[in-house]
């Protein structure tokens, strides 16, 4: 061992090993922008500290006009702080894989015993076990961080999901205000009207009261209406991260009209299980729970084995070269317990990527089927309800202008068409909310029934 016949190849194959792994430019943030953009036609960007005011400069020209679904998607993908922290944290995780792909720094020891004599002990110790499982420990890593970014690309999808749901909540419930303002209007008018009926003795108090009734219910439904808008739209500005003189953001006056026909999704089962994230993040935490397994059998006996070399001067004597190992002795623990734990949780990996595909299946079916009927009704309060008040309203007017019908007849019909109308806008809101909701199913973000 002497000439340091054994430390060179050593420190060769410590520094080539040791040194391969590197962190990336962006963090993960591009393949996790691929993907968004591949379900929800959206890009994702990692905000460094000096991008605040390119981003402030984007947001103020998105809301410098009515927004759409998509541009409220897009907005939130640019500035929901959460996302932000969830890429900030994929990055870390990044660092955590470039890690396991490196070597523990050798250890250097001295020692000088002085007497009539000098003695001096030089060595240094690489972690040979680790070299040795260092391409396993880089690949786990590597695993953990395709995973890590599979995550971050879910909650950037379940962010568009949730977005878009609030927005469409959002519109829905302005919309239901205005509406609400018109009847009450309505019911002003017919309370005043029978009022001065009752005055000159032409209606009894008993219909008076039923006028005052109607306004004071309408009255009611439009403060519950204002307080729904407000909450409705709060949310909104919440998973846009808009603060300050940004909440002043227009929304439009109605929600978007429906598609012509409903989109026909007979493989929505296979599309799902090749789109969804969360079953592509359980395939991969099966395959990285099976790689630390391989790893956990092979340091189960031995998991510390250090080799290196050494030299001693003494006075009056010359140097001595060698080398040094320390490994542990496996008396106590065999490794059998943490080898049994390692393939249990390989076993829970491969049993929960098989339940989340059967529930995946399951649930894209459902939500596919609450589409399908919410798009149906939609479109029957379209073309059927809708079209069939409107000329319940046109032929009582007609009786009213021949004197066929009293005005407070007029005023009834109008009572019942503002009840026709809110339960047009709530299945229109619903077939947007069941699109949302089937699309978050077939991508893997979280779910959102309707009626949340």
């Amino acid at each position: 061992m002497r000439k340091h016949g054994m430390t060179s190849p050593l420190l060769l194959a410590c520094i080539l090993l040791g040194g391969c792994a590197s962190l990336s430019q962006d963090g993960g943030a591009n393949a996790v922008s691929a993907m968004t953009a591949e379900r929800t036609g959206q890009t994702v960007r990692a905000q460094r500290v000096d991008d605040a005011s390119e981003r402030d400069s984007e947001v103020a020209q998105l809301i410098a006009q009515p927004l759409t679904a998509d541009a409220a998607v897009r907005l939130a993908l640019l500035n929901n702080r959460n996302l932000q922290a969830s890429l900030a944290e994929l990055r870390m995780t990044e660092a955590d894989a470039v890690q396991s792909g490196r070597l523990r720094n050798p250890g250097f020891h001295f020692s000088r015993l002085h007497g009539d004599d000098t003695e001096i002990d030089r060595g240094i110790l690489f972690d040979l076990s680790g070299l040795l499982t260092l391409p396993l420990r880089s690949d786990i890593g590597q695993r953990r961080f395709q995973q890590a970014t599979l995550q971050t690309a879910a909650d950037a999808i379940t962010l568009a999901a949730d977005t878009r749901s609030a927005y469409f909540k959002a519109v829905a419930a302005q919309q239901d205000v205005a509406y609400a303002e018109r009847v009450l209007t309505s019911a002003e008018a017919g309370a005043e009207l029978a009022m001065q009926m009752v005055r000159v003795g032409n209606w009894s108090q008993l219909d008076q009261a039923r006028e005052q009734l109607f306004l004071a219910e309408a009255r009611a439904q439009l403060a519950a209406a204002r307080q729904q808008s407000v909450a409705a739209r709060e949310q909104l500005t919440r998973l846009l991260g808009l603060f300050g003189t940004q909440t002043a953001y227009v929304l439009p006056d109605r929600l978007p009209d429906l598609p012509p026909s409903a989109e026909e999704m007979r493989d929505v089962e296979s599309l799902a299980i090749r789109q969804r994230l969360d079953l592509q993040i359980a395939k991969r935490d099966a395959d990285a729970t099976a790689q630390a397994w391989k790893l956990t059998k092979a340091t189960g006996f031995v998991n510390v084995f250090d080799a290196g070399y050494i030299n001693k001067s003494e006075t009056g004597r010359a140097r001595q070269d060698g080398y040094d190992i320390s490994f542990e002795l496996p008396i106590f623990d065999w490794g059998d317990a943490r080898n049994a734990k390692a393939e249990a949780a390989y076993m829970r990996a491969v049993h929960r990527t098989a339940d989340i595909a059967i529930r995946a299946r399951s649930e894209v079916r459902e939500r596919y089927a609450a589409y399908r009927t919410a798009y149906d009704l939609a479109v029957h309060y379209r073309d059927e309800v809708l079209p069939l008040r409107r000329r319940v309203s046109d032929e009582m007017l007609l009786r009213y202008n021949g004197m066929l019908a009293s005005v407070f007849e007029l005023l009834s019909d109008a009572r019942e068409q503002a009840a026709t109308v809110h339960a047009a806008i709530a299945a229109q809101r619903d077939f947007w909310l069941a699109e949302t909701a089937l699309q978050a199913s077939i991508n893997g973000g979280r779910a959102i029934a309707a009626n949340d």
